[in-house]
């Protein structure tokens, strides 16, 4: 466990050097994931790496607990000062390498209410690693996350780690959303992406395109970090 913290601080303290605004912790080394709760060590050992990597950067901090643990991930973010979680399956229902995977917004919402009132809930919609049930539209699934899930902001990723999402699906997003609602880029994002990307999304997270090799279980690479803001920075995004 000392060497998974020793390398989340290192990463953080790269990206934190380079001049990203805010971080995302998630158990990426955790494959094959549970579909939902996952065992009482992932819960210690991701606030163990959240507290570590807060308070050696100071900045925002989200989790991710792989793959759908969303009530986890609000308990960490309670404990620990996090200030948002990102949920795979907010509302609905999605098709995974895990089997079905069923969104839990009651339970988590009202769990925020009396635990973390002030956490954010960024939930994607068509989430990679995913198939949709047959017919689902992109725009209604949005809508349901914000206006039925009462998600903060909505995620779009491509169909996998490191896959640029598709354009016209943002589009179809950001259209059905009430305005005032963020819409983030979950994968894919990288420097010669970026300016097309923001034209349509709010904010992205970053992962493999700021690693060695561009592998996601590789480490952050400050050169390709440092131009990825640079970028971010040209485009109006920081």
């Amino acid at each position: 466990m000392g060497e998974v913290l020793a390398m989340a601080v290192s990463d953080a303290r790269i990206l934190q050097s380079v001049g990203f605004p805010a971080l995302l912790v998630e158990n990426f080394g955790d494959a094959p994931f549970h579909a939902d709760r996952v065992e009482p060590e992932t819960v210690a050992g991701m606030t163990m790496a959240i507290e570590a990597v807060m308070s050696t950067t100071g900045l925002p901090v989200g989790v991710n607990v792989l793959r759908n643990d969303a009530l986890s991930a609000l308990g960490i973010a309670a404990a620990t000062g996090a200030r948002f979680i990102r949920v795979n399956v907010l509302t609905g229902v999605m098709y995974t390498d895990q089997g079905p995977i069923v969104g839990r917004a009651p339970q988590l919402l009202r769990h925020r209410g009396t635990l973390a009132p002030d956490v954010e809930i960024w939930a994607d919609v068509m989430v990679k690693h995913a198939t949709p049930p047959p017919g689902l539209d992109p725009r209604q699934a949005a809508l349901d996350t914000v206006e039925r899930g009462l998600a903060d902001a909505v995620i779009v990723s491509g169909s996998g780690t490191g896959e640029e999402p598709d354009l016209e699906v943002v589009m179809a997003v950001r259209s059905a959303l009430p305005k005032g609602i963020r819409v983030v880029v979950g994968s894919g994002a990288n420097v010669g992406n970026l300016a097309r990307l923001i034209d349509l999304a709010d904010s992205v997270i970053v992962g493999s395109g700021v690693k060695v090799d561009n592998d996601a279980n590789n480490r952050v690479d400050q050169l390709k970090a440092a131009a990825f803001v640079d970028a971010a920075a040209d485009h109006g995004l920081l």
